[in-house]
């Protein structure tokens, strides 16, 4: 005997989902010739071997066709400095780019300044509901020591005890690789 499926209330997913502290990206790629991003909170880790990560992109996006026609795509982990990127990013009918500071990164627009940058080319994209998973294959790596934005409760943040952990002096560390 098949029970009826049950549903939350959209209302009451939203915000709970709310609480849950996302880390905060530009997700980017190159389209003939022009640049195109949008901001994405929904970004994890996904697998080490093969290195994979996971963005999800509503089925309407404009940005999600492009990276699906062109099979690649950045994504800017931003620092906890740029929630103005953010905010920049997730607008709508603005260039976007005319207002940053972005080079490209091995044929993908970087935004300069950001905590981390990863080069994707795209894996799988996976069904799920009214959005779509995209698993990026993990081809280029690259980080700042800067506190990363993170997004939570509808405010943009950063890890409270980022700034306080230990950090030891850099002849410790030679000290200890000599060992």
């Amino acid at each position: 005997m098949r029970t009826e499926r049950r549903s939350v209330a959209p209302q009451t997913f939203r915000d709970m989902m709310a609480g849950v502290c996302a880390p905060v990206t530009v997700v980017t790629t190159m389209n003939d010739g022009s640049p195109s991003g949008a901001t994405v909170s929904s970004f994890a880790s996904l697998s080490l071997d093969p290195p994979l990560v996971t963005v999800a992109f509503d089925r309407g996006s404009r940005v999600l066709a492009q990276i699906l026609a062109e099979r690649r795509f950045g994504v800017n982990l931003l620092g906890s400095a740029q929630a103005d990127l953010a905010v920049l990013f997730a607008s709508r009918y603005v260039d976007r780019f005319a207002q940053v500071d972005w080079h490209l990164d091995d044929g993908l627009p970087r935004l300069d300044g950001a905590a981390g940058w990863l080069e994707c080319d795209l894996h799988e994209a996976v069904e799920g509901g009214d959005h779509l998973l995209l698993l990026g294959h993990v081809v280029g790596a690259s980080r700042a020591e800067l506190p990363p934005l993170v997004y939570a409760y509808r405010t943009f943040g950063t890890h409270s005890r980022y700034g306080e952990r230990r950090r030891p002096a850099i002849i410790d560390s030679i000290a200890a690789l000599a060992r």
